[in-house]
């Protein structure tokens, strides 16, 4: 049989923005109690107070606060070069037999350049790549026998040195990704490597979304 402190750690678990919340100390414990009394009632299988709970997640807000924000925040602190480019556009084409070979082809005539941006990612149905503008001829002419799936333009990117450290600290992505919905940013896409990550979003909120992923280092 669970205890009332096990049952309510479960039930915070649940709810990634309610550990948020809980260790920014910006919800009402007694409200969220009374919400929480039925399911810790359920789990238990027996009588609950809404004042064993509201103490078991006063207890629990200050452990999660170590637990999981302490590591992210030192993590972040250390996040390298962030870099910013405008003027892209991602083309998410249907997985062919054909596609690896007309993707060859195009990478042949890409030039080492830093004004070229190319990276593509492949699902197990849909392929993405993300050109520079610049380069939608080429990809009109190398991959002209593909099915388009969706073209979207007029996006940025921005990409995240991250130390190495990263690929061994849970919740790093989700504390960045959560602070940008929490600034109603939307992400159109991501794309990661070990190091870094990148996220791309609409060119009107990329100004915005820089401001809160740099703000990460002041954390």
């Amino acid at each position: 049989m669970k205890t009332i402190a096990s049952a309510v750690e479960v039930y915070v678990k649940s709810k990634p923005f309610l550990i948020s919340a809980l260790t920014q100390g910006i919800i009402n414990l007694t409200s969220l109690s009374r919400i929480m009394l039925e399911d810790i009632k359920d789990q238990t299988q027996k009588p609950v107070r809404t004042g064993a709970i509201v103490m078991a997640l006063k207890r629990l807000s200050t452990d999660l606060e170590f637990r999981y924000s302490y590591k992210i925040i030192k993590t972040l602190k250390n996040i390298g070069d962030i870099t910013v480019r405008s003027a892209l556009i991602d083309y998410n084409f249907k997985v062919s037999d054909t596609l690896l070979s007309a993707q060859a082809k195009l990478l042949s005539q890409l030039q080492l350049s830093s004004e070229n941006f190319y990276t593509s990612s492949r699902g197990v149905h849909e392929c993405n790549i993300v050109v520079s503008e610049h380069l939608a001829g080429l990809i009109d002419t190398h991959l002209a026998d593909e099915e388009c799936l969706h073209k979207e333009e007029n996006l940025s990117s921005i990409t995240l040195k991250l130390p190495t450290e990263n690929v061994a600290t849970p919740g790093i992505y989700y504390f960045v990704f959560q602070r940008l919905s929490w600034e109603g940013i939307n992400i159109y896409e991501v794309i990661s490597t070990s190091n870094e990550f990148t996220i791309l979003v609409n060119d009107d909120q990329v100004d915005k979304a820089f401001r809160v992923i740099k703000d990460l280092k002041k954390l």
